[in-house]
Formats: structure tokens, C-alpha cells, sequence
């Protein structure tokens, strides 16, 4: 297969496979979406999950975030590591929302990355879940994937994201960032697949 053909096997596929794509962060807006993939860094989705029901009952809008001690935020979310600078992020992106605008989430990439703590893959994540507009969010799962079906030899995310950006039609991009996630934990894991050995890279390399 050429690499066209194998995104386009693996676009079938991945939705054949995953035809629902729930997002695995709990959240119930842009800005608890924003602070759970804030805190999604080093740290898994279900300790994510596990943290932020203590979080939000404290505070889950900028308004009230921005008045709680950096240290008890802290407090809260230091099973998610990383918690001293996630914390001040999170108290620091809080003030800037209220005091910049006007409590809300902007719908805009280079406004998200300028927030404390919001690289771009963050910023990615938001503006595709919270506001349907086309993105690539990379993490460590895609990034291992689109190497191993050959799809970007990418030694960074950044151009792991140019690459699989210019394979896949745009409208498919925020439900596919999930699915390969979903596939990548559930199938093609780092130690428990050899490029030849789940469902989908015997598909692509195996020859019958």
C-alpha cells in the first residue's frame, strides 16, 4: 500500500471500529474541558477523571477559580503531578479569562496558547471538543501510531500533526485523533504490538 491508501484503509477502519468518539474527559464546558486537559499532562485520563470532581465543586468556572489559594488547588490535584506548576496555570489562565474575556474560553488558537499552562496540543484539544473547529491534537499515542503505519517519519508531534494533516480530510480530523487513542490503549501498544501484531498492522504490513 502506499501511504495514501493506508490512511485511507486505516480512516474506514478506525470508523468502522470506533463509530462513537465520547470524549475521556469529564467535563461539562470549555473551561472545565481547558483545566482537565491542562491537568491531562504526565497524567492519565482516569486520574484526571478521578481528581476533577473535587476541583469543580470547589470551583468550576474562572470567577471562582481565580479566588482560591494557588496552594489549595494544589492540594487537590497533586495526584495528577506536576501539581505545583499546574495549579499556578490553572489560578494564573483563570484571572487572565475574567479580566481579558470576560470569563469565557476564547474560540481561538493563538489566544488559548497564550494562556499559563496551554501549549498547543491543549489548545487543540479544546477548539476541537469545546468548539468543533477542525484540529490534530498529537500526543505520545499518535504520534507512536502514525509512525508505525508508516504515516510521518516525524521525529517531533509538530510535524507528526503537518503530516497527518495532509492525509486526512479536515472534517475527519477531531473524531480521528480520538479514534486512533482509543486504538493505540485498547490494541497497538508501545510494548504489546511489534508493528505486526494487532488487527490493524497486520492489515497494513501482513502480506496474506
Amino acid at each position: 500500500m502506499t501511504k495514501q491508501q493506508r490512511a485511507a484503509h486505516l480512516l474506514q477502519r478506525l470508523n468502522e471500529l470506533y463509530p462513537e468518539t465520547p470524549i475521556p474527559l469529564d467535563h461539562t464546558d470549555a473551561y472545565t474541558l481547558l483545566v482537565a486537559v491542562l491537568l491531562s499532562a504526565q497524567c492519565t485520563d482516569i486520574r484526571v477523571n478521578q481528581i476533577t470532581p473535587a476541583l469543580f465543586a470547589l470551583a468550576n468556572n474562572p470567577h471562582d477559580m481565580m479566588k482560591v489559594p494557588v496552594a489549595e488547588i494544589q492540594a487537590i490535584i497533586r495526584p495528577c503531578g506536576l501539581s505545583p506548576r499546574k495549579a499556578a496555570a490553572i489560578s494564573g489562565l483563570s484571572k487572565i479569562l475574567v479580566e481579558k474575556y470576560g470569563g469565557e474560553v476564547p474560540a481561538d488558537f493563538a489566544a488559548l496558547e497564550e494562556l499559563p499552562g496551554v501549549g498547543h496540543k491543549t489548545a487543540s484539544v479544546v477548539m476541537a471538543q469545546a468548539f468543533g473547529v477542525p484540529a490534530f491534537p498529537v500526543d505520545t499515542h499518535i504520534h507512536r501510531l502514525a509512525t508505525r503505519w508508516k504515516l510521518t517519519t516525524g521525529k517531533n508531534v509538530e510535524q507528526t500533526e503537518r503530516d497527518l494533516k495532509k492525509l486526512f480530510p479536515r472534517e475527519s480530523w477531531n473524531r480521528l485523533h480520538l479514534q486512533i487513542i482509543f486504538y493505540g490503549r485498547e490494541h497497538c501498544k508501545a510494548r504489546g504490538c511489534d508493528g505486526k501484531s494487532c488487527l490493524l498492522c497486520r492489515e497494513l504490513f501482513v502480506k496474506p
